[in-house]
């Protein structure tokens, strides 16, 4: 079996295939973040890395059996600006629908994220599907709504509860009845997750105290530099006040059904950066199951 990863980031695709059991004779990887390519090359040693995806013209003396991708979605996400394709990230997907006529799979998978009814359209007639959407909090603790084009038949994904409080250490369990995240558009913090599984928030830095005032969190000072930081509850100070801390790398990747030794020599940083681009294993192993080899 040959596979060609587009965007391949941390290569979770080869993860979840790896965790299938599904031997991969030649996975070609085309991906040009330098931290990437080599936390891939530790795990994957074979990974054969393209570079540029704008560069590479298949013309292989292997056939592909799966192509795969989740070409960048700052043009589409409701977070961002909604430049739709005049995004010069977003037109990357059509690199993705030039590498399928080259390459002619058997399988395909295209992974986006949530985005207006006419861009997911547009999409949906160029891959001739219709995305699928699953949220990752039907099988882990995090929740993740993305859409998947594919022509892989899929079924329907079994629901299993995961709660956050299974995977935090147990200083970050505070108050399991409460649960925020921040809309980072409108800059403030609202309900986001369900039940127990909802001790996590995004919260700008620096860190500090926050107050809990009718179903919504209030910032105690201005937003910080990097709002996308994952943070839990770590502490109550006094009625209505909570101190917040950051996820470890050990509870993000168990977020993401990673390894935690996946990665090795990276910084938290990159860690974070890695999980954050990168997918669900789970729902891509769901998604993959039933790729015949």
């Amino acid at each position: 079996m040959n596979v060609l990863s587009l965007f391949d980031g941390m290569s979770c695709g080869q993860i979840a295939l790896n965790k299938l059991g599904i031997k991969v004779d030649n996975y070609f990887a085309s991906e040009i973040d330098k931290h990437a390519i080599r936390t891939v090359k530790k795990n994957y040693p074979n990974t054969k890395h393209l570079g540029d995806v704008t560069k590479i013209n298949y013309g292989g003396n292997h056939n592909i059996d799966l192509l795969i991708g989740g070409s960048p979605c700052q043009g589409f996400s409701f977070a961002g600006k909604q430049l739709n394709f005049e995004d010069s990230r977003s037109k990357l997907f059509f690199e993705f629908v030039r590498l399928l006529k080259e390459t002619k799979p058997k399988y395909f998978m295209l992974e986006n994220v949530m985005m207006k009814k006419e861009y997911q359209d547009i999409i949906s007639g160029y891959l001739g599907v219709e995305p699928i959407k699953i949220d990752s909090k039907k099988i882990t603790a995090g929740r993740r709504l993305r859409l998947y084009w594919t022509n892989i038949p899929v079924d329907e994904l079994t629901e299993r509860e995961v709660n956050l409080s299974d995977i935090l250490e147990s200083d970050a369990i505070t108050d399991k009845d409460k649960a925020y995240c921040l809309t980072l558009h409108q800059g403030t913090l609202r309900d986001y997750f369900k039940k127990s599984q909802s001790n996590i928030v995004y919260v700008p830095n620096p860190l500090g105290k926050y107050e809990v005032l009718g179903g919504e969190i209030k910032m105690k000072f201005a937003r910080g530099k990097d709002p996308d930081e994952l943070f839990v509850f770590k502490t109550k100070v006094d009625d209505g006040m909570y101190d917040f801390r950051s996820l470890n790398i050990r509870e993000a990747c168990d977020l993401q059904g990673v390894s935690h030794s996946y990665f090795e020599g990276a910084t938290k940083k990159q860690a974070m950066d890695m999980l954050g681009n990168g997918w669900t294993v789970d729902v891509i192993a769901h998604i993959f199951k039933n790729i015949k080899q």
